[in-house]
């Protein structure tokens, strides 16, 4: 049976696909079967980039595929060790499916006001929408180097019911062109960087396995 991770956001440019193909990626290089299904139709974001990654015969590869509904990614899902919903950057019922269907929802968020009121509004309407808490996860992404900002806000997020990741995703053009190169962002030729990456890749590892824990017991 598939592990099923959903990326959702509130607006655009928080890093949902980043987390989405870092997560793809380590997944497969841990020998787990795993797909992306991309909702966003319009960008495709995660399909093309698994094409990019493809085309440069990159390994391990990544399958990424574009949906239009959730209910044709749960049709296939089971074929897969992970499979994860990339979804639209914008709130829609089509957000609270893939959470009521998900083991768990990561959104990811910057460290400003901007990013962080809109993340929490999306958790609130997750969790009213029926989605348990426990399985909604914050991930402080393409941030700010201000340990001051990043601090407060987690402050913020704190203050709320729902987990937060440790570490955090940094703004750097070296992840970006990794990502137009079709790697994943623990792919860069910078130690520091995959470093920081891996620690909040594990942090969504971890994260799935209590989730999964809690809901066998």
């Amino acid at each position: 049976m598939a592990y099923i991770l959903g990326l959702a956001s509130q607006k655009g440019g928080v890093g949902k696909s980043t987390l989405a193909r870092l997560i793809a990626r380590e997944a497969a290089q841990a020998g787990l079967s795993v797909k992306i299904a991309d909702l966003d139709t319009a960008q495709t974001t995660s399909v093309k980039w698994a094409a990019r990654r493809a085309e440069a015969g990159i390994e391990p590869e990544v399958r990424a595929e574009v949906m239009r509904s959730v209910k044709t990614g749960l049709s296939e899902a089971a074929g897969f060790d992970l499979y994860i919903f990339d979804g639209a950057p914008h709130s829609s019922r089509q957000t609270l499916e893939v959470a009521q269907a998900a083991d768990m929802v990561v959104i990811p968020t910057g460290e400003g006001i901007d990013d962080l009121e809109p993340a929490v509004v999306l958790a609130h309407d997750l969790r009213a929408g029926g989605v348990d808490p426990e399985r909604i996860t914050f991930a402080l992404c393409l941030v700010a180097d201000s340990e001051r900002e990043i601090e407060g806000a987690r402050s913020y997020l704190s203050k709320t019911p729902y987990h937060v990741l440790d570490g955090e995703i940094p703004f750097r053009a070296s992840f970006k062109i990794a990502l137009d190169k079709g790697r994943a962002i623990t792919e860069t030729n910078f130690k520091t960087l995959t470093q920081r990456a891996d620690l909040v890749a594990q942090g969504i590892i971890d994260a799935m396995e209590q989730a999964a824990e809690r809901s066998v017991a």
